[in-house]
């Protein structure tokens, strides 16, 4: 009776056994198969009309024709007949219609985590650091580049509402320093900090007017002059093309 070795179901030659040769080709057959496993498209369901010795399929859920019955087998066209063989857990395999490099399971064909498409939707990533749930992408290095690629380059920085905050945060030993961009409204701001805990307005730019208050120090209207201006209001006349501040009883030129 043929015995089958425990891992990659190959069968031994048994004492005294006659045609010695039938079963140790059967062998070689199997591994020819097994070893450096290439097959020609994961999750096949029908049978080439043409196969060519040596050709694999890893086939899946509800294969037919020949293949019926052997769902998340490897079948192998060898001998001018297919030869199917039962995976095991942790097998690899490269699929050429794919261009990837899958794992076994156990139940399915996963992504070894080096095709284009498992770089997508990552719980993290973390270059030469660690990446956690709330920053998923950690970088630690001297600098970072991004660098155009032909043309132009835009860094996108996107909030769901008006009432949340898209910004750059600048620290000191990961204490807030500097912040700048859409804090909480559209409005573009500049503020700072000593501590990271007290934080003063420098800059902010109204969405909707384009005007520009230098908190502590004066507001840029642009256009025309407001009518009840606060001490220290800017404003630009297009007209005379001249930059005046109001110094809290009249209007006097800057240049």
């Amino acid at each position: 009776m043929t015995t089958f070795s425990p891992r990659l179901d190959l069968p031994f030659i048994e004492a005294a056994q006659a045609q010695k040769h039938v079963t140790h080709n059967a062998a070689l057959e199997r591994l020819d198969v097994i070893v450096q496993l290439c097959v020609q498209q994961f999750n096949a369901k029908t049978p080439p009309a043409s196969p060519v010795n040596g050709q694999s399929w890893a086939l899946g859920t509800t294969p037919t024709g020949v293949w019926a019955g052997r769902a998340g087998q490897i079948a192998t066209f060898a001998g001018d007949g297919w030869l199917c063989v039962i995976p095991g857990p942790g097998w690899r395999a490269w699929g050429l219609a794919e261009s990837a490099l899958r794992i076994w399971t156990g139940t399915a064909w996963a992504g070894a985590g080096l095709g284009a498409g498992d770089l997508n939707n990552l719980p993290g990533v973390g270059i030469n650091a660690t990446s956690d749930s709330t920053n998923r992408l950690s970088v630690a290095a001297e600098a970072t580049l991004f660098n155009h690629a032909g043309r132009g380059h835009q860094i996108k920085i996107n909030k769901s509402a008006a009432g949340d905050t898209a910004s750059l945060l600048y620290q000191t030993n990961y204490g807030g320093r500097a912040e700048m961009g859409l804090a909480g409204n559209d409005d573009f701001a500049l503020k700072v900090s000593a501590d990271g805990g007290t934080w003063n307005a420098a800059l902010t730019a109204q969405a909707a007017t384009g005007g520009v208050t230098l908190h502590h120090l004066a507001t840029l209207v642009p256009g025309t002059a407001p009518a009840a201006p606060a001490r220290g209001t800017v404003y630009y006349d297009d007209a005379g093309e001249v930059l005046r501040c109001f110094d809290g009883a009249v209007w006097r030129d800057l240049f």
